[in-house]
């Protein structure tokens, strides 16, 4: 499968997780699209960006278990989430209650709109090394009171790749009326999701990381019961009220209107997506899921014989998909990232989160069992 993807052969990239990569024939697809909005820009742009849109966001919303005026694209998850954050009429005392293994933008969101609301943004710790789901639930569960109005956290971390039971807490958030606003970003292409069953409120993803589409592509999940509280993050032709009716009405609902339309902007990597979809399952992705999954598994059995650490969560899927973090001894994490790029030529991330180190490593439909192998020697070497 190397051959299908454009990265640089002579780099070990072990870093899917931060951009994605996007595949040769997804690649072109888009380039056809830029293309044709060139050959005539109007034409795309004016007269059929709606049909195309509705055509990639069912095929997008039939993939994670939505309907497609459900669906707005976005360029990334944080885009999406700072639109619904800044729609939140958040009053002094009210709490946002997240984890500290949460993406560093929107932990950044959150901190600027409750600084400037009077809200509190509370932290629940989740110690490390996680032990089973269920604690995981009651343990966050702890961290809800009356003051609560939002949980926000990760599907799937950032910082340490673990996948949180999200399905239970915004069922016990629906029972008390609090509003869930699920980080995704990790998600679409590396696990399976039905949005209808998780039953979350808002769901933010990435389409350009484990789905492998072009960068700059992503999504936002509204439930359409919680649609008309939103605030169009750019007001645009497709807002209107009674005194300015809306110049982008073309059957669209409310929802639809007011967020899809953000002015110009390139639309092409959005209907590439499709073409995404397509790819993996042409080429089995639950099998190189299954695979990828196993290689994390691997190195992070392998990384910890080296180090004599123990792992973050029990090996299991319920826990971790194509990425894994695994401790690291105290070390130079600049110097040692220089090095593994610059002598041995990985690209990989390394990871300084509540004062302790990690390494986080990803492994997509390109990876062989031989980039792992170059990573563990290079550790073995620099470490010893």
């Amino acid at each position: 499968m190397k051959n299908l993807f454009l990265l640089d052969p002579n780099i070990t990239f072990l870093n899917h997780g931060s951009f994605g990569a996007c595949p040769e024939p997804v690649f072109r697809e888009l380039q056809r699209w830029q293309r044709e909005m060139e050959r005539q820009p109007v034409e795309l742009l004016s007269r059929r960006a709606t049909t195309l849109l509705a055509e990639a966001r069912a095929s997008l919303a039939a993939y994670v278990g939505a309907d497609a005026d459900e669906i707005i694209y976005y360029p990334n998850p944080t885009h999406g989430i700072n639109m619904v954050a800044h729609s939140l009429a958040l009053q002094p005392g009210d709490e946002v209650l997240t984890t500290d293994h949460e993406y560093g933008a929107v932990n950044r969101t959150w901190h600027w709109l409750c600084k400037k609301a009077g809200a509190n943004l509370v932290y629940r710790a989740i110690p490390l090394p996680v032990t089973t789901q269920e604690d995981f639930v009651e343990h966050f569960w702890a961290g809800v009171n009356v003051r609560t109005k939002v949980i926000a956290l990760s599907h799937l971390t950032s910082p340490t790749a673990l996948i949180f039971p999200v399905k239970e807490i915004c069922q016990r958030a629906r029972e008390r009326g609090i509003l869930t606003i699920v980080d995704g970003a990790h998600v679409p292409g590396q696990l399976p999701l039905n949005l209808h069953d998780l039953g979350c409120d808002f769901y933010a993803g990435a389409c350009h990381k484990w789905l492998s589409a072009p960068k700059g592509t992503s999504f936002l999940y509204a439930h359409r019961n919680v649609q008309n509280g939103l605030e169009p993050l750019v007001v645009s032709w497709g807002w209107g009220d009674k005194d300015i009716p809306p110049m982008m009405d073309r059957g669209e609902t409310q929802f639809i209107r007011n967020h899809q339309w953000q002015g110009t902007r390139d639309i092409t990597p959005f209907l590439t997506v499709p073409t995404a979809i397509e790819f993996q399952r042409q080429h089995h992705w639950e099998d190189v899921r299954a695979r990828c999954h196993a290689l994390a598994a691997e190195t992070r059995r392998r990384i910890n014989l080296i180090t004599g650490l123990e792992s973050i969560c029990p090996d299991s899927r319920d826990w971790f998909g194509q990425m894994a973090t695994i401790r690291l001894p105290p070390a130079d994490l600049v110097q040692l990232k220089t090095r593994l790029y610059s002598e041995y030529n990985i690209e990989v991330p390394l990871i300084d989160w509540n004062q302790q180190h990690f390494i986080r490593v990803s492994y997509q439909g390109y990876n062989t069992a031989e980039n792992m192998e170059t990573l563990v020697e290079a550790l073995q070497q620099i470490l010893n």
